[in-house]
């Protein structure tokens, strides 16, 4: 399975995103999609993810204003971000669970968003 992340770009203070996450390869379901991002000189951290089910949480830093939804028939999932904040700069990444038939995930290069006037 491999993943693959688009629409970073440069956006000021206020605006809104919206990130893509496509999986793709032969022969498997996807269980939780997730959405993990890093700033420099940080750690990665768990932005949000998405089950099987529909289910969703959140980082308490984007409740509120990033939302995850997943499309199953054409194997995406989407992170919808509004509100920019400066401190939401960083390269986000998907990592994707699945069975095919065994249980496993793989991840994207991840993709550079920019909060900046």
């Amino acid at each position: 399975v491999q993943v693959a992340e688009s629409g970073g770009a440069l956006v000021q203070p206020g605006g809104s995103l919206r990130l893509t996450c496509a999986a793709s390869g032969s022969d498997f379901s996807i269980e939780t999609m997730s959405w993990y991002r890093q700033a420099p000189g940080n750690e990665r951290e768990l932005v949000g993810q998405i089950t099987r089910t529909g289910f969703t949480d959140y980082a308490t830093s984007v409740k509120g204003r990033f939302t995850i939804s997943r499309d199953d028939a054409k194997k995406m999932a989407y992170l919808q971000m509004n509100s920019l904040k400066p401190e939401d700069t960083a390269v986000y990444s998907c990592r994707v669970s699945y069975y095919s038939p065994r249980y496993d995930y793989a991840w994207g290069q991840g993709t550079q968003v920019t909060v900046s006037a």
